[in-house]
């Protein structure tokens, strides 16, 4: 759960909570595994092969799935870059996705065809990676296209590829700092470092230099950079040398070895005293923030910290959670963390101060409890803690094969930082040893030095210069493609239709409905127990009672306060969390399958006892509150509280997803509030639980059925009403006045009378060309061929009984409106008289079809479609069956859903930005414009 509020101090609070839920007393938690056995489940046997040209590829096999996890790393990162050439290496990562000498064009055109999944590409100071996880008879049409654009790109980097791609990393960068506390990177870069340090920059770069960057320069870095042997191939899933091998060799052992990456000298710089800095920023709440310069991987002491940043800040029973937001109520969030990069690290304590509360006061408890830590370090426990924490995650993290942290990227990190592909082990085996005296005088060793200081105060945000808009670029002619010499690309074998696990459905004792399927790739245990609820059952007049409710289930049970739940959770390397979609309101587990029966007792502690304390609940009301206040902030949260009520009509239940709620009722709202909601929707008769185990169902069922067996509900149920009439706004333009936003978050909704549980598998395919991937229209034009925006797209919002569609571009400020001309042009042309083509049909078909594997990989993938099927009423063997209906389909049968289901004259359009630069824009549109300033969103009028 996201709230970390207040312990209890003593029993008489408790004797105020009577239990909403009749249900027997959870019994003692059960002592968890030792996280030594946690550990011993943790391993990647991998093989290693290096080319003659220098490239080192690492091999792990895992038949788990028919799928390929392919990652590609390169030694060079933003730390590699001189002066006056900041963001190279990420401008360049851009670069790289637009098509090769040999396969020209779009690269996701060819990894869309293949099917592949988890497909991207990151910078960081460190390192910049490609990965994609591709069906296995696609492996070889991946390597060709990797081996391309590593050895055979320059041809195909023109002065219009270029221009593009700049300007989508300038969009990239403004919606970065277009958010709140979004220029607090770049103070803390330059309060640390020196300009000529190498992590003295930030990745994304200055404008200035991504503007005077040269077709040379790029091509110059690439040739300096992007060789052979400053690269580790990383190949995990079903694979193995004696496959992989030939492959390599046949498409990259031609490429030439380059220059390989001198690691540049990057000392751990000290401040030679405190230094104190304060800003003004569009933000509701002030933080104040403290941060050290400290080392890396490359250093024994930064496991240590690591441990130290989450006794701080990290465990929801953190000293900072305890003191500053449970017991002393100053506080509203606190975060610690150390950041590590291969050479150093950032070691950042934060504090959201609670509204009303003196900052100075926060201030000085923040350095105690710093100081008292550096002087008494951790407990032997809250180490312990800790690494069952990390250990727990590392496991859930084994159940991928690639994607942004799965088991390619533990080898790949490895090799390129440490030369050692299973370094992971070595870090996970210090963790296990870690001790509290040795965290205790790293923790004395570092951040005994003088620290960065910074508070993050409300206001006006200073002018700077990164935010005005950049000289328009002419339009260069498109050079001639250049034609390559390696020939086609090779064909994709045949790939084998989904095998969706088995889903079987059993009841407890007392009716609920476990709906279950095994998985045994990791020895995880993961559980939801969704109940008939979600946002449309929110009291109507006091919109907020859900998430509060939801909010105070682990703040104490009828035996347990916030601390010892945080507490046991931690020691069972448990997550148990709550949430809500329009329909369904959840509680969810996830746990080593070897303390199934410990956490367990936990959950249904949290579920069917908590106590609803009213200080507690007061406490609460304050967190929630000033989350509130930080939506009014932020151009998405200002958006999403704006749309429901235009797009559902203010009568839907659906139109009562306005945020964290109504901040007058949340103010107003009490224990009994909160009590009765739990009574009317947190109920058996309301619950059905999923579950995705390694355990068997019999075993499952028995100990769920122990815990909520004989779980009874109390009073009478709620009941949800769609029958009023709620028509949606007629189209409009609903302009939020965001002062000196630097770019313009456009939301565009057309209403429709689709129903959720209609089948919409056509309109859905059909909407793949227009606005539901990469290579849409919408996004290849605002994008790719505009470069207006770092990324625009439309989707369907599905619920039971809605989904409407609608389309989201955050978009550089000058070009608003005519963004807003362009995603209309796009969308009419489509339903009228550029329909869908030969080629998109075949390109999303295709695409759908193989990518099936990869999306179903983990065990998360498969709970989540076991609950959307029963949303949906759709049969446990809909994806088992979804390669047929994918087939079925026709181009003629999708170009008609999508012209009878969108209508391109009924959009309702919510912009949030600058009124003094947008406003002038829109008026040339044709449609109503309304102005509100951003206060007049709290309550979602």
């Amino acid at each position: 759960m996201t709230a970390k509020i207040l312990a209890l101090s003593g029993v008489a609070l408790f004797a105020l909570a009577t239990p909403a839920l009749a249900a027997p007393q959870a019994a003692a938690i059960a002592k968890p595994a030792p996280v030594a056995d946690l550990v011993k489940q943790v391993d990647i046997p991998y093989e290693e092969f290096t080319l003659k040209n220098g490239l080192r590829v690492i091999i792990h096999t895992d038949r788990k799935a028919p799928v390929v996890a392919v990652s590609v790393w390169y030694d060079v990162g933003s730390k590699h870059e001189p002066k006056g050439k900041t963001g190279f290496a990420h401008l360049f990562e851009h670069l790289m996705f637009n098509g090769s000498e040999n396969a020209p064009g779009d690269f996701f055109e060819p990894l869309k065809q293949v099917g592949a999944t988890d497909y991207n590409g990151t910078t960081w100071y460190d390192r910049t990676n490609y990965f994609e996880t591709v069906p296995t008879p696609a492996l070889e049409r991946a390597l060709f296209l990797e081996s391309d654009r590593m050895g055979y790109l320059l041809g195909a980097i023109t002065q219009r590829v270029l221009d593009v791609q700049r300007g989508v990393v300038q969009n990239e960068k403004r919606q970065g700092d277009n958010q709140p506390y979004g220029l607090v990177d770049y103070a803390k870069t330059a309060a640390l470092f020196s300009p000529d340090h190498p992590y003295g920059h930030d990745t994304i770069g200055s404008m200035a230099d991504l503007d005077a960057a040269s077709l040379d320069d790029v091509k110059n870095w690439f040739r300096d950079h992007y060789g052979a042997s400053n690269a580790i191939v990383v190949l995990a899933g079903d694979v193995d040398v004696a496959t992989a091998r030939p492959l390599i060799e046949k498409y990259f052992g031609a490429i030439p070895a380059g220059q390989k990456t001198v690691r540049p000298v990057a000392p751990v710089p000290t401040l030679s005293a405190p230094k104190v800095e304060v800003m003004k920023d569009r933000v509701a709440t002030t933080r104040i923030m403290r941060t050290w310069v400290v080392p890396g991987l490359d250093s024994s002491d930064a496991t240590a910290l690591d441990v130290a940043a989450s006794v701080l800040g990290g465990l929801a029973s953190s000293r900072l959670d305890n003191a500053l937001v449970r017991k002393e109520k100053l506080a509203v969030a606190v975060t610690a963390g150390n950041q590590t990069f291969a050479q150093l690290g950032m070691f950042e304590v934060s504090a959201d101060v609670r509204p009303g509360v003196d900052p100075a006061l926060v201030a000085k408890r923040l350095d105690e409890i710093i100081a008292d830590f550096i002087k008494n370090g951790p407990t032997a426990d809250e180490v312990q803690r800790v690494a069952t924490g990390e250990v727990s995650d590392r496991i859930e993290g084994l159940e991928s094969v690639g994607g942004f942290g799965g088991k390619a990227v533990a080898l790949a990190q490895g090799a390129l930082y440490s030369d050692d592909p299973g370094f992971y082990k070595k870090q996970l085996a210090t963790l296990a040893a870690e001790t509290p005296a040795n965290v205790k005088a790293v923790t004395a060793k570092w951040l005994s030095r003088p620290v960065y200081a910074l508070t993050i105060e409300p206001g006006a945000r200073a002018a700077y210069d990164e935010a005005k808009a950049a000289e328009e670029k002419p339009d260069v002619a498109e050079a001639a493609p250049f034609k390559g010499t390696r020939g086609d690309m090779p064909a994709v074998g045949t790939i084998a239709d989904l095998d969706f696990p088995k889903v079987e459905r059993a009841k407890l004792r007392n009716g609920i409905e476990l709906i279950y399927a095994q998985r045994n790739a990791v020895p995880i245990t993961r559980a939801v127990i969704s109940f008939d609820a979600g946002v449309a059952a929110d009291p109507a007049t006091k919109l907020g009672t859900q998430q509060l409710t939801l909010g105070m289930l682990d703040e104490g049970t009828t035996t347990k306060d916030s601390i010892a739940i945080a507490e046991a959770r931690e020691r069972l390397g448990a997550e148990i969390g709550t949430g809500a979609s329009l329909d369904r309101t959840y509680l969810s587990l996830s746990t080593p399958s070897t303390n199934l029966g410990p956490s367990l007792d936990l959950f249904a502690d949290v579920t069917l006892n908590p106590a609803f304390a009213p200080a507690e609940v007061a406490r609460l009301k304050n967190q929630q509150l000033a989350g509130i206040a930080s939506e009014l902030t932020n151009p998405g949260g200002l958006a999403g509280r704006a749309l429901p009520k235009l797009i559902y009509g203010p009568a839907s239940p659906y139109a009562k997803s306005a945020g964290r709620g109504d901040p007058v009722a949340v103010a107003a709202l009490t224990r009994a509030d909160l009590v009765a909601f739990q009574h009317a929707w947190l109920r058996p008769e309301k619950a059905k639980i999923f579950v995705v185990s390694d355990r068997p169902l019999a075993e499952v069922k028995a100990a769920l059925d122990q815990r909520f067996g004989s779980w009874k509900g109390v009073g009478a149920p709620g009941v949800k009403d769609f029958t009023a009439v709620s028509a949606p706004s007629a189209p409009k333009i609903l302009l939020i006045d965001r002062p000196d936003s630097p770019q313009s978050l456009i939301l565009g909704a057309a209403p429709n009378s689709l129903k959720g549980t209609a089948e919409l598998l056509p309109v859905i395919t059909a909407n793949d060309a227009l606005g539901g991937s990469f290579l849409s229209r919408i996004n290849m034009d605002l994008r790719e061929d505009k470069h207006w925006t770092y990324g625009a797209s439309g989707n369907f919002s599905r619920s039971q009984n809605a989904a409407p569609y609608i389309v989201s571009a955050p978009v550089q400020a000058d070009k608003t409106g005519a963004s807003i001309a362009a995603i209309r042009q796009q969308v009419g042309d489509f339903l009228t008289t550029k329909g869908l083509t030969k080629a998109e049909f075949d390109r999303t078909i295709i695409g759908k079809t193989r990518e099936l594997a990869g999306n179903f990989e983990t065990s998360g993938d498969v709970l989540g479609a076991m609950q959307t099927n029963d949303l949906y009423k759709r049969p446990d063997d809909y994806y088992a069956t979804i390669t047929q209906k994918y087939r079925a389909l026709t181009q003629a049968e999708l170009d008609a859903a999508a012209r009878a289901t969108i209508d391109p004259k009924s959009f309702i359009w919510v912009v949030v930005g600058d009124a003094k630069t947008v406003r002038p824009q829109l008026d040339s549109l044709g449609l109503p414009v309304e102005v509100v300033p951003a206060a007049s969103i709290a309550g979602a009028k």
